[in-house]
This record gives structure tokens, sequence and C-alpha cells, in this order.
């Protein structure tokens, strides 16, 4: 008989503890492990310890495993992307792009071809179903919540979607691990996007974007040093700008707070709230909502251009193209072209959109002169 749940088993201790819930439940459960990444040669990603780790933890547990390869759809739905994104000077946020394209629907359509009448993750996120509308909800974990990474999901996928440990925070999810003699219970959660793993991100992006060195200005257009590369960069970044002495200024440290790509400039100051990193408007691509459209044209909520950013209120316009318009009630502090805007009406995430452009004065000044 198909098992009624597929798992995705990362090989990681949160989706080994929603794989145990599940079992404990009663539920018919198989696991499966995703490849995302086909191997580049510098033995760095962890593909191959996550993928024997979560065969442990199904032997453990005593259900089925199941692989599969999505390394080529990830390749044309997540990277390429990625790499579009940079080379035109923006911060693109592949773990989105992944749970839409790769784990809610390719893992999803596999999980159907097996049989199965839903999957599972280890997201710390919940679904709720009320009204006749399924809700996606932040996880009861504040610092651990991931509905930012999921806001583009929608009613098909939310339907058919288990969030087993959305309602624990990380120690209690540790102690069951633990307690349940799981092999991934004391295991290192992993940090960033697995094609980087933990190797430099400049060498790694080197390879598919090749260094460019230019200028690095002030604000004013005063000559600073020089940089190997725009899309190395994002605003508010302060590793890596290799800035030593500067006569006349002080000994403090750089931040990025502008990128002029037409004219490979890189802009720099020494406020961490330089008034150039500052916006209080953003402008963005064509919203996702999750309950399939907007609560209004017009409406308030709070939201996070940034992921476990503190919710800030704003007000929202949609306009007839679906494109937003969002104002902040203070100013934001880096607020990046390319990164999600994610809304919340309280523990509710109505979706998101990519950040298109803010008001930053040097953003606003860089367009003027390029128009």
């Amino acid at each position: 008989m198909s098992a009624r749940i597929i798992v995705g088993i990362s090989g990681g201790v949160d989706s080994s503890v929603a794989a145990l819930r599940l079992v404990q439940s009663g539920e018919s459960v198989a696991g499966l492990f995703m490849q995302n990444w086909a191997d580049d040669g510098s033995g760095e990603c962890r593909a191959e310890q996550d993928r024997r780790d979560a065969v442990a933890v199904c032997g453990k547990l005593g259900i089925p495993f199941h692989f599969r390869d999505f390394s080529a759809e990830y390749w044309q739905g997540v990277f390429e992307h990625f790499l579009a994104e940079y080379a035109a000077g923006r911060t693109p946020n592949p773990d989105v792009l992944c749970n839409r394209e790769v784990k809610f629907k390719h893992f999803l359509d596999a999980a159907r071809e097996l049989g199965a009448e839903k999957i599972a993750t280890g997201h710390y996120a919940r679904v709720q179903h009320e009204g006749g509308r399924w809700r996606l909800l932040r996880g009861l974990d504040r610092n651990k919540d991931q509905s930012y990474f999921l806001h583009q999901l929608g009613q098909a996928q939310l339907s058919a979607t288990l969030f087993p440990i959305g309602d624990l925070d990380k120690a209690d999810l540790r102690r069951i691990a633990r307690e349940a003699g799981l092999p991934t219970h004391a295991k290192k959660d992993s940090t960033g996007i697995c094609f980087i793993g933990e190797r430099d991100f400049r060498e790694f992006l080197g390879r598919y974007l090749p260094a460019r060195p230019g200028e690095m200005r002030d604000p004013q257009g005063r000559r600073i040093g020089e940089h190997s590369g725009v899309f190395y960069f994002t605003l508010g970044q302060r590793e890596g700008l290799n800035i030593g002495g500067v006569r006349g200024r002080a000994q403090a440290p750089w931040y990025v707070v502008g990128k002029d790509v037409a004219n490979n400039v890189l802009y720099v100051d020494q406020d961490t709230l330089s008034p150039f990193l500052m916006s209080r408007r953003l402008w963005s691509e064509p919203a996702h909502w999750v309950a399939g459209a907007p609560p209004a044209a017009r409406f308030e909520c709070t939201a996070q251009t940034r992921y476990r950013q503190q919710d800030e209120p704003c007000a929202v316009e949609v306009a007839d193209d679906g494109t937003l318009a969002v104002r902040f009630e203070r100013e934001q502090r880096a607020v990046t072209p390319g990164q999600s805007l994610v809304l919340y009406d309280g523990d509710q995430c109505l979706g998101g959109a990519v950040i298109a452009r803010t008001d930053a004065p040097l953003e606003s000044r860089i367009a003027e002169q390029a128009a």
C-alpha cells in the first residue's frame, strides 16, 4: 500500500521530527530525499552526508525511503534566475523560489505519483483551514518561523501540505529527537544555500559571474577604493570591502549604500544608519496572495523586507497590474531590490512580492541618471 503522507526528509533534525510526529500519530508515512544540486566537483555541498542521514532516520522510524533528483529542475527554476538577478545588480532570495518551484511543485508531484494524498516538511510554519480557505500562519517559535520563505504558496499547495513541527520551539524539538534516539538529534542546523554551503560566496559566484573591478565612491562621488564586482555586494554589507585607512576619514567601518551597475560603481558610507541606506517607500513586482486575492485594494498590515526582521507597520496599495506601492510608518534600513516583501495580518501570512525599487536617495539618483 502507498503511504498517505510523504515527508520531505532533508537529513536534518527538523524534518526528522516532522516524520517522527506523523508516525507517532499513526499515519501511513514514507520519506523522500530531494537532491537539488548536482555535484560541481568542489566537494562542499553536504548532500551526500544528508542523504545518508535521511536513510538512517527512515530506518530508525521503520518507514520507506525514496530518492528523487531535482537538480535539473532546480537549475532551470531557481539557479538561472539567481544568476540573472545578481548580474542585474539585485540580491535574490533563492530559498523562496526553491519552495515554490521545487519543494511544493516537483516534490508534491512526485509524492502524488507515489500515491500519497499529502506532503509534509520540517518548516516552522502552520496551516489552518477557516471559512473555506487555507491560511498560512507563522510558526509558534518566532525565532525560527519560516513563513517568510513560504509566502509564494497558494491554496492548492496548502491544502496538500502538513507542517508537523510548526507548534514547537527548537529546544523542545531537539529534546524530542534526542529522547526518540533519532540519529540527527545533535546535528548542526544547515545555514545558507546548499549549493554554496560553507564555501566563500564571492569565489562561488565568480565561477558564473566573472569579476569586473570598478570604483568604490562615497555618496558625494569621491573615490574611496576599488571593488571586484558590484554584483558581489548587497546593501548594508560591511564585510569584504577591504577599505584601509582613507585620508581625511575616520577609522570607522564602511557599508555598501548603493550600486550603479551600468557604470560599475559601488557606493559606500561610514554610518551604519547612513541616510543613503534609508527608505520609507517601496514598489514591488506583481504580488502573490496566499488566499488568491488581496484583502483589499488598499489596506494596512505589517511587513518584513528580510528574514527575521521585526514586523513593520505599513500601508499597501495594489495597482491594477498587481504590483504594490508600500509606505512604512518609519524609515527602513537597507531595503534591497530582489529581496522579498512579505505581508502579515498578525500571525497570518497574506502573501508577498519581490521588491523592485525604493525611494532611498542614491537609488533614486542612479535611476534618474540612467533615464
